[in-house]
């Protein structure tokens, strides 16, 4: 029999997995595939607009105290978008509530190059809101790895999504220059040829989903998750473990990746506004936060094989200790120092890779897979939620304090991960149901 991958529908796919394991994993690797495609993508959309968002909302309002404003509105945004496509999901598979993500989000960035266009604040901000959609769906795409991966195969699906995303969000800060000249000779202001790039990137990501993501493996999952009875009159499926401990884990994986978002939201908002205040152009301000956001999406792969190997909890103290390194690095370089800056912004994207990717893990351990996607997308709102504050508060604290305030206090708000850590393990321990968390 052939070892192909040419299922042609949800049905065949859940018959062809329950007979063989060997059919799964080949569903695993191609959803991977798909996921690696669509977020090369979405990696471009999502790296373009936080590149400029803080310096178009400066350019048209005339002030920095609500420069953190755009990155606060489409992260906002993004957490009904999480809701909306975590809801979607769960009734009608990835494939609809991700492609549907992708293409409001690319709508939210035309809808942002108008605002340019138009000097519009009100136009602006509202765009912004559903620009967030992509970067929600941006997010979401990696649970989609997890599906119908193993428990030892689950952090290291989640690297995999986010990987690839590095191509674009790489090359998204690095394409401002270009995308600002071609928006100007088409009559556009310089800093909306960004959210062009975002449009397509996002638009692309949106089609690669819906037209390939067949099968679909979270409604494979499901299917597959639910107990079939054995000649033994036993159930084919594991036993789903304590609800009490899955509580427990939902709240620390949420945790976990509540604060590496803030921090790294917050202090990454602000470096492109006072980096432009110590006289770099966009060409510096693109390096740098492309190189943060490399940061963020390239270790993936390493980090991965870390949280299925080393195990999550170890991880959640590295993620912990290097945001405290890069905001302590931040607070200290000097304004003329792109390297020292580059290297707290690298720090920065680190140790968000070790919080999202340790924090998914927990996550999915900890969730059955009937109500997962569901929980998910709860999860994302309230990571969407708390980067919308941070971005905010950004603002606030840089213009009544400083960019050194604002890192340091970054810094210690993600030593709070050592203490939730710490109370997981112990009550775990305690209740003796700890099993498979490491």
């Amino acid at each position: 029999m052939k070892k192909n991958s040419g299922f042609t529908n949800n049905e065949e796919a859940i018959t062809r997995c329950r007979d063989s394991f060997e059919h799964q994993q080949v569903l695993y690797k191609r959803t991977l595939m798909i996921i690696m495609i669509a977020q090369i993508f979405g990696g471009a959309g999502l790296a373009a607009g936080i590149t400029v968002g803080a310096l178009l909302a400066q350019d048209m309002l005339g002030t920095d105290s609500f420069s953190g404003m755009p990155v606060a509105l489409f992260t906002l945004g993004s957490a009904g978008a999480a809701l909306f496509v975590g809801r979607l999901s769960q009734r009608y598979g990835r494939r609809i509530g991700l492609s549907a993500g992708f293409l409001i989000g690319g709508i939210g960035a035309m809808g942002t190059v108008a605002a340019a266009v138009s000097n519009s604040i009100i136009l602006l901000f509202f765009s912004l809101l559903i620009y967030g959609a992509g970067t929600a769906t941006n997010l979401q795409t990696r649970y989609a790895g997890t599906d119908l991966a193993k428990p030892s195969q689950r952090a290291t699906a989640v690297s995999f999504a986010m990987v690839s995303t590095t191509f674009g969000a790489v090359a998204g800060p690095n394409l401002v220059d270009v995308m600002g000249i071609f928006a100007e000779s088409i009559g556009i202001p310089p800093l909306g040829g960004p959210f062009i790039l975002a449009f397509a990137a996002y638009t692309l990501a949106g089609i690669v989903i819906f037209i390939f993501m067949r099968p679909d493996p979270y409604m494979v999952a499901r299917a597959l998750s639910t107990p079939l009875k054995t000649k033994d009159g036993g159930f084919a499926t594991e036993v789903i473990t304590s609800s009490e401990r899955n509580k427990r884990g939902i709240f620390l994986g949420a945790t976990v990746m509540i604060l590496t978002q803030i921090v790294m939201v917050a202090v990454m908002t602000m470096t492109p506004v006072h980096m432009g205040h110590h006289g770099h152009g966009l060409s510096a301000i693109g390096l740098i936060i492309g190189i943060h956001i490399g940061a963020m999406y390239l270790p993936s792969l390493v980090t991965g094989v870390l949280v299925d190997k080393v195990g999550r909890m170890p991880m959640v103290l590295a993620s912990a200790l290097t945001l405290l390194a890069s905001g302590i690095l931040a607070a200290m370089a000097p304004t003329d120092s792109i390297l020292i800056l580059a290297i707290a912004l690298a720090l920065l994207g680190l140790g968000w890779n070790f919080g999202l990717i340790s924090g998914t893990a927990i996550l999915v351990d900890s969730t059955d897979p009937a109500t997962r996607a569901k929980t998910q997308g709860t999860v994302d709102v309230f990571v969407a939620l708390s980067g919308a504050a941070g971005g905010v508060l950004s603002g606030v604290i840089v213009a009544f304090s400083s960019y050194p305030t604002l890192s340091i206090g970054g810094g210690i708000i993600s030593l709070v991960l050592i203490p939730a850590m710490i109370w997981f393990l112990v009550v775990s321990k305690q209740t003796g149901k700890n099993k498979g968390v490491s």
